[in-house]
């Protein structure tokens, strides 16, 4: 790390502002800031934490859907030392008041509501349950008992002056605790991985291997909160003098009608978002300025998604997670169509994979299956109040345990297959979930696909598949089945398939494959 330059999140803006400062740096709706008046918003949000007590290593959670004020304190709350929090929107009152107790958040701001999800309302029931929430600010009008509205929260920062300020961001260690984002919690409570301001380095590389500078721009509607949207799009704007539309929900249409008019150049998102930009373009084509397009993961139940997204514009694969942040490893731009598309990307210099077997822990060769194990300046400082978790992930030697199924294929590129606890074994026999997810996704009309294990007394395990249709699809079952058959081998091919018009999906909008299999279990003995 000595010889990268200890940058950190809260002086970006003011890095951004100096060297590009009437270049536009956000827009939502008909408002629009250039980076010099960004800059000059963050150092009012952060005086006004200043204000409000916030003191250097105290936990500040942000439980708002994407909006200015999202952005103002990501960079406001790490520039006064404190540590950022950033909950998860779908969250309902019971995980919101578990991930804010477990941070030790003494601060809480929030927007009120957002269409019919009210989140002043799950915060009054909360607050009980709260201890140490010192502090509520709310972005709108419904104030819960205690709390403050945002405008009096940064008029009372006016208070605070430029010097008080300026030592506060002095005081800064770029090594010291700025983020704790939560894990999904697919089979347990969601668990806060700890990171610093040294992953900063990280999407400076990204930013330079895919070529992304000032001229670009981006449409922000992956979540604030989730560490996709948090790097990928608001950290990269402010490293590169970019331009970001931001927007509160995702909708295909809307995201393409802005990438037109704002000549938008690069798109981001999961196998769901690249689907919906396919059959927005499809009804309405627009002119579009798309450079390039970043789909996460590239295993293979995402590959049908990744090389029909190529008729909208080239896109790079990418794999990362919560603890070691995204997209350490990332195709190049000029990678072939199928390294972009079936591969997950590239290890990043400073980033170090290994493939083990998961019983021996012996290191596979090339192109073997194994769990993947990463070494990386961007792995997290640990979890979060979570020692044993923590220990249980991370070895002695500082290599951390992912829980994923990968390979590293002979050309250097990662190749993720699933995660290892998803793995089914069928008549002794291992059997990957994504391979026969990906190949029901290549029929029109599937929107999704997951299969899960149910116990069979001859076979130990038989797969059954969840099939999610599109809207007005008209899916057979067997038809489902016969595309499979002489594709995949015999023993893959799934006991039984339901076509389903919903999947239970967690706060991130990963598939709740524990609670599917209870499902199963259930559907195929009433069917």
């Amino acid at each position: 790390m000595d010889w990268f330059p200890k940058l950190r999140i809260g002086d970006l803006p003011d890095r951004a502002a100096a060297r590009w400062p009437d270049r536009e740096a956000l827009v939502q709706g008909d408002r629009r800031w250039t980076h010099a008046e960004f800059a000059v918003e963050v150092r009012r949000t952060a005086k006004a934490l200043i204000a409000l007590g916030v003191a250097p290593g105290d936990k500040v959670a942000i439980w708002m859907t994407n909006r200015p004020e999202w952005l103002f304190l990501m960079y406001a709350i790490p520039m006064v030392g404190g540590v950022t929090v950033p909950l998860n929107t779908r969250y309902r009152t019971d995980d919101v008041v578990y991930t804010v107790d477990q941070s030790d958040s003494s601060v809480l701001f929030l927007n009120d509501r957002s269409g019919p999800i009210d989140y002043s309302a799950m915060v009054r029931e909360a607050l009980p349950a709260w201890p140490k929430v010192r502090r509520v600010v709310v972005v709108g009008d419904d104030l819960p008992e205690g709390s403050q509205r945002w405008a009096t929260f940064l008029k009372a920062g006016t208070a605070v002056d430029d010097a008080t300020l300026a030592d506060r961001a002095a005081a800064v260690d770029a090594e010291a605790l700025a983020l704790i984002i939560y894990t999904s919690g697919t089979t347990s409570l969601p668990k806060g991985a700890m990171h610093n301001h040294v992953l900063i380095r990280n999407i400076v590389e990204r930013a330079q291997l895919l070529g992304i500078t000032c001229t670009d721009a981006f449409v922000g509607y992956l979540p604030l909160f989730h560490a996709f949207g948090y790097t990928e799009v608001a950290l990269t704007v402010a490293l590169t003098g970019a331009k970001q539309v931001l927007v509160e929900t995702f909708d295909g249409d809307e995201v393409l009608d802005l990438a037109e008019r704002e000549r938008v150049t690069i798109l981001h998102g999961f196998d769901a978002h690249w689907q919906d930009f396919l059959r927005a373009r499809e009804t309405r084509p627009r002119d579009l300025a798309l450079r390039f397009g970043m789909l996460a993961a590239g295993q293979e139940s995402s590959r049908p998604v990744a090389y029909r997204s190529q008729e909208l514009c080239p896109t790079v694969t990418g794999w990362g997670m919560s603890e070691v942040w995204t997209a350490i490893v990332v195709s190049h731009i000029s990678a072939t169509p199928e390294q972009r598309c079936e591969a997950s990307g590239y290890p990043m210099f400073g980033v170090d994979l290994r493939i083990i077997d998961p019983e021996t822990g012996a290191d596979q060769p090339a192109d073997e299956p194994g769990e993947l194990l990463v070494h990386s300046y961007t792995r997290m400082l640990g979890y979060y109040n979570k020692p044993v978790e923590t220990a249980e992930t991370i070895d002695a030697g500082g290599w951390l345990h992912t829980g994923d199924l990968a390979r590293i294929r002979h050309d250097g590129h990662l190749q993720f297959i699933g995660r290892l606890k998803d793995m089914l074994k069928i008549g002794g026999e291992n059997v990957a979930p994504a391979e026969i997810e990906g190949r029901l996704r290549e029929l029109n009309g599937v929107d999704d696909a997951a299969v899960v294990g149910i116990p069979d007394d001859r076979l130990g395990e038989v797969g059954v598949a969840y099939v999610l249709r599109a809207p007005g699809a008209d899916l057979d079952p067997n038809r489902l089945l016969d595309h499979l058959r002489g594709r995949i081998a015999s023993f893959k091919i799934p006991r039984h398939v339901f076509v389903v018009d919903a999947l239970p999906m967690t706060p991130t909008g990963k598939i709740r494959k524990v609670e599917l299999r209870e499902q199963a279990r259930d559907d195929v003995a009433s069917a």
